[in-house]
């Protein structure tokens, strides 16, 4: 999975604590922010030659939120959360081996579990009907105790909810109270926005419970839209940035437009101290929407899967091919047996749109892909060996972040008790000594039987390659979606990409498995 960005936190937010034991809360997703503008100043009258400065709002801004604040504050609420604390490791006493000291919450050599203490965290959340129906983000309530959720509501009722559904890939989860005292009750709740988009700089103001303090409302603007975090989670989610304050505990609350309607989930801030410097993220209301009404429906929320490991398609990689600013996102291997290897698409080829919408990245695909439901045909605009065609394939159902993430295994095979390679006859391209791949290379770095190419048996540090991050046991499968698999048919593609002037080469490399396509450049 990606890997996330510095400054970027995630956590269940304020307040966490251990019995006996206090530990630090742990935030919501968080990550350096511009200067404040100035606020208006207008002269009044004053001591005569030197006016006294009074600060009043720029044409356009509302004179105060409070009225907004008591329209919607009620529908927000804290989420306060048990559950288990990390566990310890084991204690050896030196000296007595066989007798271990095993922290309470552990299971001894009996078999036998002790109760172990307990950690406490708050967030935020909101109703989104009357009849108890709570969103919140999925990292708030993702390890709470079976019994282990308690909403608190403005009025400070205290009230137990419990899990309907959660979302890892957008962070969302939908709670319901289910508490007895709340039978019959009818519970303030607040619409998502989804017609009347607010635009970059209009007003927001968000509601909830930073450090556990409680309803809290702090104002900004929204500062942009389409944000990607470079997680996991950004594979679904455009979050809109803005610049109202939000901080450990707001996770889970929601942003509201100057009507009083949800236009977002705050679920992040991007920070290089931990805590606000003026930059959030809110997930959109539509996507908010849309998933908790799966949620509710069904408890999963169920999305498009074809099969298929896509990269970004770079300009590097585009000259690579002579095919000028194309953008879209390139197919570096299928998953066998998948809709995408059975509906004839292949590694190398260059999606540009999907159902008609044009694709200018991973992330986008993706998205498009996943919106539509299994069993739906999605016709896939794409360039293979740079001419168009059209490839069909009926969606599949996606695995879980979770079942996606056992697949993803980066490990470097081999190492210092591999097999000894023989010598063998190497040539040198694009910065790297190549061999061909014999029975001993395969058991040294783990190379499927199945895999045809030429092996990378050495890299030049300050060759393209090696900044690349090329390394000694990958595999080099095609050069510019030619096979190849000797060192003399690499130099063949390279040559004939130089005679059409192309700046540089694509590469389908192999490691651990795993295939990726590299653009090397050509040396002059």
């Amino acid at each position: 999975m990606a890997a996330r960005k510095s400054g970027f936190f995630v956590g269940a937010v304020a307040g966490a604590g251990v019995a006996c034991a206090a530990l630090a809360g742990v935030g919501m997703r968080m990550g350096p922010a511009g200067a404040a503008e100035p606020a208006q100043v207008v002269r009044t009258s004053g001591v005569a030659g030197n006016p006294a400065p009074m600060f009043a709002p720029p044409p356009g801004a509302p004179m105060s939120f409070a009225d907004i604040f008591e329209q919607v504050s009620p529908a927000v609420v804290q989420i306060d959360v048990t559950s288990k604390a990390a566990a310890a490791p084991k204690l050896r006493i030196p000296g007595l081996e066989g007798f271990d000291i095993v922290p309470k919450g552990q299971k001894g050599d009996d078999g036998e579990e002790a109760p172990g203490p307990k950690q406490q965290s708050s967030g935020s959340g909101f109703f989104i009907s009357a009849d108890g129906y709570l969103v919140t983000n999925n990292h708030v309530v993702a390890d709470a105790d079976d019994d282990g959720i308690n909403v608190v509501m403005k009025d400070g009722r205290e009230l137990k909810a419990t899990i309907v559904g959660r979302d890892e890939g957008t962070d969302l989860a939908v709670l319901k109270v289910v508490d007895p005292k709340a039978k019959g009750a009818a519970f303030p709740y607040v619409n998502f926005e989804n017609q009347a988009k607010p635009r970059v700089g209009d007003w927001v103001i968000t509601i909830g419970n930073p450090f556990g303090l409680g309803g809290t409302a702090t104002a900004g603007i929204i500062s942009a839209y389409n944000r990607d975090l470079g997680d996991s989670s950004s594979t679904f989610v455009d979050y809109i940035q803005i610049d109202a304050p939000i901080n450990r505990g707001n996770s889970g609350g929601p942003s509201f437009d100057i009507y009083g309607r949800v236009i977002g989930v705050n679920t992040a801030i991007f920070s290089p101290t931990g805590g606000s410097v003026g930059i959030g993220f809110a997930i959109p209301a539509d996507v908010a929407e849309n998933t908790a009404k799966q949620l509710i429906a069904g408890g999963k929320v169920v999305r498009g899967y074809i099969g298929a490991q896509i990269q970004p398609f770079t300009k590097e990689m585009a000259e690579a091919q002579g095919l000028g600013d194309v953008k879209g996102a390139i197919v570096a291997d299928l998953v066998a047996g998948g809709p995408a290897q059975k509906g004839g698409l292949m590694p190398e080829d260059v999606i540009t749109a999907v159902n008609g919408v044009a694709i200018k990245s991973g992330s986008e695909l993706t998205r498009e892909v996943a919106k539509g439901r299994p069993g739906d045909t999605l016709k896939l605009s794409v360039l293979r060996g740079g001419k168009p065609r059209t490839v069909e394939i009926k969606s599949g159902v996606r695995p879980t972040e979770k079942e996606l993430a056992l697949n993803d295994d980066d490990s470097d095979e081999g190492g210092a008790d591999a097999p000894t390679k023989p010598q063998i006859q190497k040539s040198e391209a694009l910065g790297m000594s190549l061999a061909p791949i014999d029975d001993a290379a395969r058991r040294t770095y783990s190379i499927d039987p199945a895999v045809k190419g030429v092996l990378i048996d050495g890299v030049k540090t300050n060759s393209d390659a090696g900044e690349k991050g090329l390394r000694k046991g990958d595999v080099l499968t095609s050069v510019n979606g030619d096979p190849v698999t000797s060192a003399a048919q690499v130099n063949a593609a390279v040559d004939a990409a130089k005679k059409l002037q192309r700046p540089s080469v694509n590469l389908r490399i192999i490691r651990a498995g795993r295939p990726t396509i590299v653009p090397l450049k050509i040396a002059p």
